[in-house]
């Protein structure tokens, strides 16, 4: 068995973890390889280990990828793996973790499950970015989410969307999310928006600072096509999907769609999205309930 994994490095985890994680690979028989970073930043640990920087460097017989950080990391494998439905696993080396939900003090009962294949895929459906001028090169998908801001420190902008082609609704506001189901309990969350089941076939759309308080996010499903006209007194916006992000010109044309393709989670038997929600949110850990 052949396993990756992905960390951002620096100093987001630590020699040990490393050594620890790859023991542990060790003892189960399975052989792995690690991005690029990791061998330069831990080459005494990796010095003997095949690397990979890019999805066309995984072939066939990898059967899983571990992504060692927090949520951010996590999300960055979907661009790694893209359409190659390579399972991962998030061992959470940050902090809050509602992706990359393990913690590292589960690593050797996740390498276990990997051993055994005794773990549950979660399919998550990914969203997809059209538009008329090349954006994010041959990567125009995220997990989370994607969101049309505003510039640093330009007024708000008017976001005209509409759903399949008929209009919804024009957003005075400092930008608009359009969420996943994932990408419910990221950004979209902390602008008031719900908290959408994973296996939910919707789109969450959340306005950012709206203008006009009776603006509400909304549950779109998403099989629609969502096109939007931004307008503003500045020439220019971001677009962002995930973490990545491009300046966008207010005539570029732009609309999301569901990705063709999903993104496989490894989650363990026992950790399901219920439990990751009470830990999480600390749902039902109020004192005055005891």
């Amino acid at each position: 068995m052949r396993v990756a994994i992905y960390s951002r490095g620096g100093t987001s985890i630590a020699s040990q973890d490393l050594s620890g994680l790859l023991d542990l690979l060790k003892k189960a028989d399975i052989q792995p390889l690690v991005v690029k970073n990791l061998r330069e930043q831990f080459s005494d640990a990796t010095a003997d280990l095949p690397v990979f920087s890019h999805a066309d460097d995984l072939g066939e017989d990898v059967e899983a990828l571990i992504s060692m950080g927090g949520d951010g990391t996590l999300l960055d494998t979907a661009c790694m793996v893209r359409d190659k439905q390579i399972p991962v696993l998030g061992i959470n080396y940050g902090r809050l973790g509602f992706l990359a939900s393990l913690g590292k003090e589960n690593a050797e009962a996740a390498v276990h499950a990997l051993k055994e294949r005794t773990y549950v895929l979660d399919k998550r459906g990914l969203i997809h970015l059209d538009a008329n001028v090349d954006l994010f090169g041959d990567e125009p998908f995220a997990l989370n989410e994607f969101v049309i801001h505003k510039r640093e420190f330009s007024p708000m902008i008017k976001i005209h969307t509409y759903l399949n082609g008929e209009f919804l609704n024009t957003f005075w506001a400092d930008g608009l999310i359009v969420a996943t189901p994932t990408g419910s309990t990221g950004y979209s969350l902390s602008c008031n928006g719900p908290v959408v089941f994973p296996d939910s076939e919707s789109f969450v759309i959340t306005p950012i600072a709206p203008h006009n308080l009776n603006i509400r996010p909304i549950v779109v499903p998403n099989h629609n096509v969502i096109s939007f006209e931004v307008e503003g007194r500045v020439d220019d916006f971001i677009c962002t999907l995930d973490s990545r992000k491009e300046v966008v010109s207010r005539t570029t044309q732009l609309a999301v769609r569901k990705e063709q393709f999903c993104f496989q989670l490894v989650r363990l038997n026992e950790n399901n999205f219920l439990r990751t929600l009470r830990e999480k949110l600390t749902w039902g850990f109020d004192t005055r309930n005891r």
